[in-house]
């Protein structure tokens, strides 16, 4: 039960980020500087938290930090019709750089720590209590960010609006859709979890900050967004399977330490195989026979992602 409580944990930080890349996809832009906006997050958060004695503080400054980064690509990609690709990458290295210059005088320091706080009565239950209800606020709030996700997605209005953005906006247009500024809100709410994915890490995972804490995390949850066709339960069950096989891998190497190189490159491949054969069409009608599924099941590219639109 450690075990299990322990993956769910470690998954937190990677679940905000797939999440916000989510939201942020299915209206049709692409974040790439995930990874260099978590790295700035990260150390952000940790040195508002370190300068002001709350865990907050931290949680809202690497907040607004991401959204901000995300503003810029939206302004970029909507306003100017620059390459959301190029600008994206552009402020990955940006971003990153940044955290490192600003970051290096809280290498190796303290701060305070997301403290951990059992759910009263859920926390007792014999084997569930231990996995899920033990945790802290910053893995509580993880799981409610896939439920919110998906409800929202699948089951809202505005949900709606903003698929329909992502899929044609043309027509979401026709209907009276604000289709830019759908996709602003989208890049800024996908960039304020983003943010807690940062926050996360240098709050409650690792509790610090040094250089390349989050490296490659931002990669990772882009790669899982796709290979989770775009799906909010998909990609946090992505998230889990990445780092129970990270876990294996481990105990694995310390068995058979001949197979260092192979091991530690597993996870990889296991999640890229069983994430394609998701993303089948075999797999994917099983949502037609089973309408209650069809949520969890469906998951496909936006048609227009990565594109511009022009009202004119």
């Amino acid at each position: 039960m450690e075990v299990l409580a322990g993956l769910i944990a470690a998954a937190a930080p990677l679940i905000y980020a797939v999440v916000g890349e989510t939201i942020t996809e299915k209206a049709g832009v692409v974040n790439l500087s995930l990874d260099g906006s978590i790295m700035l997050s990260a150390m952000v958060a940790f040195a508002a938290a370190a300068t002001s004695g709350s865990v907050i503080v931290g949680f809202v400054a690497a907040m607004l930090v991401s959204m901000a980064i995300a503003g810029v690509v939206a302004f970029s990609a909507i306003g100017l019709r620059l390459n959301q690709i190029a600008v994206g990458f552009v402020l990955f290295l940006f971003a990153k750089q940044l955290a490192l210059f600003f970051g290096d005088p809280y290498i190796g320091e303290t701060g305070p720590q997301v403290p951990a706080w059992e759910v009263p009565g859920l926390a007792e239950i014999p084997w569930v209590g231990d996995v899920l209800f033990s945790h802290n606020l910053s893995v509580y709030g993880s799981f409610l960010a896939v439920i919110l996700a998906g409800w929202f997605l699948a089951y809202t209005r505005a949900g709606l609006d903003l698929r329909a953005v992502g899929e044609r906006p043309e027509a979401a247009h026709a209907r009276g859709i604000p289709v830019n500024r759908i996709r602003y809100v989208a890049t800024l709410v996908g960039g304020a979890f983003v943010g807690m994915a940062g926050a996360a890490v240098s709050l409650d995972q690792i509790a610090g900050w040094r250089e390349n804490l989050t490296v490659n995390m931002g990669w990772i949850a882009l790669a899982f967004v796709i290979f989770g066709g775009w799906n909010p339960w998909r990609v946090a069950l992505a998230c889990f399977a990445y780092r129970g096989l990270l876990f294996f891998a481990g105990e694995f190497q310390v068995q058979f330490p001949e197979f260092v190189q192979v091991l530690t490159q597993l996870p990889f491949l296991l999640m890229i195989f069983a994430l394609t054969v998701l993303n089948t069409e075999r797999f994917r009608s099983l949502g037609n026979r089973f309408p209650r599924l069809r949520p969890i099941l469906a998951g496909e590219a936006p048609t227009a992602l990565g594109t511009t639109f022009h009202p004119e």
